[in-house]
């Protein structure tokens, strides 16, 4: 199954909602952003307790997203995401160590990141079917201001 397909069934599953060719890149720009958000404030973190790696604690992973993580590794034991999340968590340039632990626990943020994004569409609208450009930018700037 591609790629597309399964995000399309993720999203459908998560909010009811139908993904297109177009809104995968604004998936794959906003999932990006907000990885790297998460990695830049876990780098702080990291700085801030005096150690130079950042270990999965320094994220700051809120409760709700923590839950959407344990519902993306449900959904990708059936649609094996993990390998097309990864490569979209590239590392941003940091001055501290990301480590292992750190590193490879990415793919499933960024499949929580999904999750909570459709779930967001679907509360912000109700009524959405098809995320519009609009939607698009009404997310990314709730994600900004939370997260």
């Amino acid at each position: 199954m591609a790629t597309i397909h399964r995000l399309e069934k993720m999203f459908r599953r998560a909010g009811d909602l139908a993904l297109d060719k177009s809104d995968l890149e604004r998936l794959e720009n906003f999932l990006r952003r907000k990885v790297q958000d998460l990695v830049l404030r876990g780098e702080a973190n990291a700085k801030a307790n005096g150690r130079d790696v950042v270990e999965p604690w320094d994220l700051p992973v809120t409760k709700g997203l923590q839950e959407t993580i344990h519902r993306f590794r449900q959904i990708d034991a059936e649609l094996q995401l993990t390998d097309y999340l990864s490569g979209l968590t590239a590392l941003p340039p940091t001055d501290l160590a990301i480590g292992d632990n750190t590193g490879a626990r990415l793919p499933e943020l960024a499949g929580g990141l999904c999750l909570a994004l459709a779930e967001t569409f679907r509360i912000t609208d109700p009524d959405l079917r098809n995320p519009a450009a609009r939607d698009w930018d009404r997310a990314y700037r709730l994600f900004d201001v939370l997260l």
